[in-house]
């Protein structure tokens, strides 16, 4: 996620679109929408015992379509290593949901 914010700053400075109050409500809705589905899927999870990054790594992928989403809409010019920061960070993300629900909140 600090990854995530830290690129988003860096893309402000050289992309005066991030600066928009709609891009910028657009992107929060996403996020909100990913972490939204991340959280639902972890949710019968709770009394899972499987790896709680695995478990994590396959709710991110139920959450495809809402990843994407947030990609398309913070990451316009397709840039790999956004791209993949946030990936990495819905597993992150989804990875503490289950974390969460197990009452692990690590």
């Amino acid at each position: 996620m600090i990854l995530v914010a830290l690129l988003s700053l860096a893309a402000c400075s050289v992309n005066s679109q991030y600066s928009a109050p709609w891009t910028v409500k657009a992107v929060g809705k996403t996020y909100e929408a990913r972490d939204a589905c991340l959280q639902r899927q972890a949710a019968p999870y709770a009394d899972d015992t499987a790896d709680a990054s695995s478990v994590g790594r396959i709710i991110s992928a139920n959450c495809q379509a809402e990843t994407d989403a947030l990609i398309a809409s913070s990451n316009p010019h397709n840039d790999p290593v956004v791209t993949a920061a946030i990936r990495q960070d819905s597993d992150f993300r989804a990875t503490g949901y289950v974390l969460k629900a197990r009452g692990q909140n690590n």
